[in-house]
C-alpha cells in the first residue's frame, strides 16, 4: 500500500507562511468577531429592555424581561446558530466552501442592522421583532462557524494550521471587548447628554425615553465590521482540498492556489484525480458503518466536549451580570437610572474581556503547534473545574464586603482557561481530523451541540440562579437553586468534559490528509505516465 498525496496539496502543507494567510485570517476573523459581538452584546442590554418595556408604575423595583420573553431573546439567536451551523456546514461539502460563504455575511449585516430597527408600539412588537431578526442573525452566525474553520484549516500548511484556525477563533475576544466597549461609549455619551436620577429617587424619571436608542445603537453597530470584508470574501478562490479532493479537480486546484500563495504547484493529470474518485478506498459516507469504525469516537469526542464546553461558557458570559449583582460588584438595580446600569454592566464585561477573556484567545494560539491540541483542551478543562469550585464552595465568603475583588480574579481565571483551552480546542479540531468532503458537515455537527449545550446553559442558569428565597427572586421566576449551587454544577460539568477529552486525538505536524485516512489510492493506480506527467506540468510560481 502507498501513501499518494496530491501534489497541489503536498505544496500547501510545506508552503512558508505567506501575506495571504494572513489576509485570510482577518476575513474569516472578522466573521467571528461580528458572532462573538452579536451573541453576547444582548447580554449587556437585557436590564435595559426590562426597564423600557416592563416596569410597572409604583413598582419597588425596576421592570425585568419576564422569564419568557428573557428566555426568547437570550436564546433565539442560539437557535438560529444551531440550525445554520447544520444547514451551512452540510451547504459547505455539497457546495463548496468559497461559494456561500458570502450568504452568511449578508445574513449577518441584515440581520444586525434590522435587530436595532425593530418595530412595534408595544411591547409584544418590538419583542418579537427583535426575536425575528435575531433568529435569522443567529442563522447566519451559524454559517460562519463550519465554513470560516474549514477554509482556514485548507489553506494553512501543515506546521501552523493550529495556530492559524485558532487565530480566527481568537478574534471572538476582540468581539465580546468590542460589544462592552461600543456600550460603554454609547451609554457614557446618553448619560452625560440625558442625565436623570436613580430609580429609588424617581421611578418615572430614571429611564429616559432617548433611552430606547442605546439598545439600538449597540446592536445595529454589529453589521459594521462584517460588511466592511464583504468584498474579500468573494475574491477568494475555492479552497484547494476541496476542489481536488470533492470536486476532483486538481488542475484548477492548482491554478487558484498559483493565484495567491507563492508555492510551487503542479497542473496534475485529470486522469490520476479520476482514477482516485474510481478506486479510493475511502468511499464511505457520514451514515456508514465505516464512517463509525473510523471517525464514530472522534464525532463523539468533539460533539459532547464542545456540548459541556457550551454550557459552561455560555452560563457565565451571558449571566455574568446577574452574578457580579449577586456578590455586590454591580449595585441593586433601584439605586441607579437605566442608562447608567447599562453602562456598569459593559464595564464589568469590558474588565473581564480584557484581562481574562482576550489574553486566553491569544496564549492558545502562540502555544497550539508546541504543546497540542489535546493537552490545552484538558488543562482548560482542569483548571476550569477548580477555580468554579473555588468560587462555589466559599460562596459566602465571596460575597463579604472587601471580598469581591478575589472573587472577580478567580472567576475571570474561568474565562482564561475557557479560552486558554477548550473554547478555541473543540473549534480547531473538528476542521482537522474529518475527510475534506465530510469535513465542514461534521465540524456543523460538533459546532451544533455546542449550541445545544449554550441553550442549556442559556435557559437553565436564568432560573437555577435564581435565589432560593422566593422573595429575592427576579419578578415572575420561581425560586432557583441559587448562584452557589449552579457555579457547583458548572464545575461538574467540567469534570466531565475533561473524561471526554480522552475521545480527541492528539496529531501535531501532520497533514490533514494523514489525519483522516484520505487519499490513500492502491500502488497499481500509480504508474509512470502519471507521475512523470504530474511533474513536468508545473506552473511557473506567483
Amino acid at each position: 500500500m502507498a501513501q499518494q498525496q496530491l501534489q497541489v496539496l503536498k505544496a500547501l502543507d510545506a508552503a512558508k507562511t505567506q501575506l495571504y494567510h494572513f489576509t485570510v485570517i482577518v476575513i474569516a476573523g472578522m466573521g467571528f468577531f461580528t458572532d462573538a459581538y452579536d451573541l453576547f452584546c444582548i447580554s449587556l442590554l437585557t436590564k435595559l429592555l426590562g426597564r423600557l418595556y416592563y416596569t410597572n408604575p409604583g413598582a419597588s423595583k425596576p421592570g425585568t424581561l419576564p422569564p419568557n420573553v428573557a428566555e426568547a431573546v437570550t436564546g433565539v439567536a442560539l437557535c438560529g446558530t444551531l440550525a445554520g451551523q447544520l444547514f451551512f456546514g452540510w451547504l459547505g461539502d455539497k457546495m463548496g466552501r468559497k461559494r456561500i460563504y458570502g450568504v452568511t455575511l449578508i445574513l449577518m449585516v441584515v440581520c444586525s442592522i434590522a435587530s436595532g430597527l425593530s418595530f412595534g408600539h408595544t411591547s409584544k412588537g418590538v419583542m418579537v421583532t427583535l426575536c425575528f431578526f435575531r433568529f435569522w442573525l443567529g442563522f447566519g452566525i451559524g454559517g460562519d462557524y463550519p465554513l470560516s474553520a474549514t477554509i482556514m484549516s485548507e489553506y494553512a500548511n501543515k506546521r501552523t494550521r493550529g495556530t492559524f484556525i485558532a487565530a480566527v477563533f481568537a478574534m471572538q475576544g476582540f468581539g465580546i471587548l468590542a460589544g462592552g466597549i461600543v456600550a460603554l461609549i454609547v451609554s457614557a455619551a446618553f448619560k452625560i447628554k440625558f442625565p436623570s436620577p436613580a430609580y429609588q429617587d424617581n421611578p418615572e424619571a430614571s429611564t429616559v425615553p432617548e433611552a430606547d436608542y442605546v439598545w439600538r445603537i449597540v446592536l445595529m453597530f454589529g453589521g459594521l465590521p462584517a460588511a466592511l470584508t464583504y468584498y474579500w470574501r468573494m475574491k477568494m478562490p475555492e479552497t484547494a482540498r476541496y476542489t481536488a479532493l470533492v470536486a476532483r479537480n486538481a488542475k484548477q486546484a492548482a491554478i487558484d492556489m498559483a493565484k495567491v500563495l507563492q508555492v510551487e504547484v503542479f497542473e496534475e493529470m485529470q486522469e490520476t484525480v479520476e482514477r482516485l474518485a474510481k478506486k479510493s478506498k475511502n468511499p464511505y459516507g457520514l451514515f456508514s458503518k465505516e464512517f463509525v469504525r473510523r471517525h464514530g469516537l472522534h464525532l463523539v469526542g468533539t460533539t459532547t466536549t464542545w456540548f459541556l464546553l457550551d454550557i459552561a461558557f455560555y452560563s457565565q458570559n451571558l449571566f455574568q451580570k446577574d452574578i457580579f449583582t449577586a456578590i455586590g460588584w454591580i449595585p441593586a438595580a433601584k439605586t441607579m437610572n437605566a442608562i447608567e446600569e447599562v453602562w456598569r454592566i459593559a464595564r464589568a464585561q469590558t474588565l473581564i474581556a480584557l484581562c481574562s477573556t482576550l489574553p486566553g484567545y491569544w496564549f492558545t494560539v502562540a502555544l497550539i503547534d508546541y504543546i497540542g491540541r489535546y493537552t490545552i483542551q484538558m488543562l482548560g478543562f482542569f483548571f476550569m473545574t477548580v477555580f468554579m469550585f473555588a468560587l462555589a464552595i466559599p460562596f459566602h465568603h465571596w460575597t463579604s464586603e472587601g471580598n469581591q475583588i478575589g472573587f472577580v480574579v478567580l472567576y475571570s481565571l474561568t474565562f482564561f482557561f475557557a479560552n486558554f483551552g477548550p473554547n478555541t480546542t473543540t473549534f480547531v479540531v473538528p476542521a482537522e481530523i474529518f475527510p475534506a468532503r465530510m469535513r465542514s458537515t461534521c465540524h456543523g455537527i460538533s459546532a451544533a451541540a455546542g449550541k445545544a449545550g449554550a441553550l442549556v446553559g442559556a435557559f437553565g442558569f436564568l432560573y437555577a440562579a435564581q435565589s432560593q428565597d422566593k422573595t429575592m427572586t427576579d419578578a415572575g421566576y420561581p425560586p432557583g437553586i441559587g448562584v452557589k449551587n449552579s457555579l457547583i454544577m458548572l464545575g461538574v460539568v467540567n469534570f466531565f468534559g475533561m473524561f471526554f477529552t480522552l475521545l480527541v486525538p492528539d496529531y501535531n505536524g501532520k497533514c490533514l490528509e494523514e489525519i483522516s485516512g484520505e487519499n490513500e489510492i492502491e500502488d497499481e493506480m500509480i504508474d509512470d505516465r502519471p507521475q512523470r506527467d504530474m511533474f513536468d506540468n508545473r506552473t511557473t510560481p506567483v
